[in-house]
């Protein structure tokens, strides 16, 4: 019996090894009631010492973020982030409705305000979803703007993306105010084979598509 005929979701795997210091990140791909939802954990040396961040973001049917969560430890720092999405509006503490936007522990983000997709600056994990959304063909470049968070920040800032799709399998990466520029190897499924000077693919299914 497989595990579609038990009503168990398929899911996509993904182990990466940091390039550019010690350190591995792992992810899981699979669908949910909600849509999507990515579960992982990056552990790394960071510049304030081992770091270790598990990570969720739970997307809708068509890729766009509805929630996250960042807790573990960066050094002697701890980290504990609940982010949220609200399409539908924000409810102040007097009971009225503002304009929908996000919040991290409750606390609104003003800056990313028109953003609908998260990004966290310490997995290549994030790049699918934003992968599946654009849905881009050969030829095809599209500017890519996200809500970012840095390892280590409590807010999030906007990050100015565009991808090139050159190949079926390749993406010209550019993020200039990091600055950052890239060629990505990523397959059909969305999980990033390459990204260099980041991370380099070392097992799982990432090239298979659900």
């Amino acid at each position: 019996m497989n595990n579609e005929s038990r009503g168990e979701s398929v899911s996509l795997l993904a182990i990466w090894r940091r390039t550019d210091e010690p350190g591995h990140d792992v992810v899981q791909l699979k669908q949910t009631d909600l849509g999507w939802l990515l579960n992982g954990a990056a552990v790394y040396l960071s510049d304030a010492g081992p770091a270790r961040l598990d990570y969720t973001v739970q997307l809708a049917e068509d890729w766009t973020t509805k929630s996250g969560s960042v807790h573990g430890f960066i050094g002697s720092q701890s980290v504990d982030l609940t982010i949220i999405r609200n399409e539908t509006g924000i409810r102040n503490e007097s009971g009225i409705r503002n304009e929908s936007g996000w919040t991290v522990n409750g606390q609104r983000q003003p800056a990313v305000q028109s953003m609908v997709d998260l990004d966290y600056g310490f997995t290549p994990a994030t790049n699918l979803q934003q992968i599946r959304r654009m849905n881009l063909k050969v030829g095809d470049k599209a500017d890519f703007p996200v809500a970012w968070l840095v390892a280590g920040a409590s807010s999030l800032v906007v990050l100015p993306q565009t991808y090139h799709r050159v190949s079926e399998t390749e993406y010209i990466y550019e993020a200039p105010t990091v600055p950052y520029r890239a060629t990505l190897l990523i397959p059909e499924a969305g999980f990033a084979e390459d990204y260099p000077d980041g991370w380099v693919f070392e097992t799982g299914n990432a090239g298979r598509a659900l």
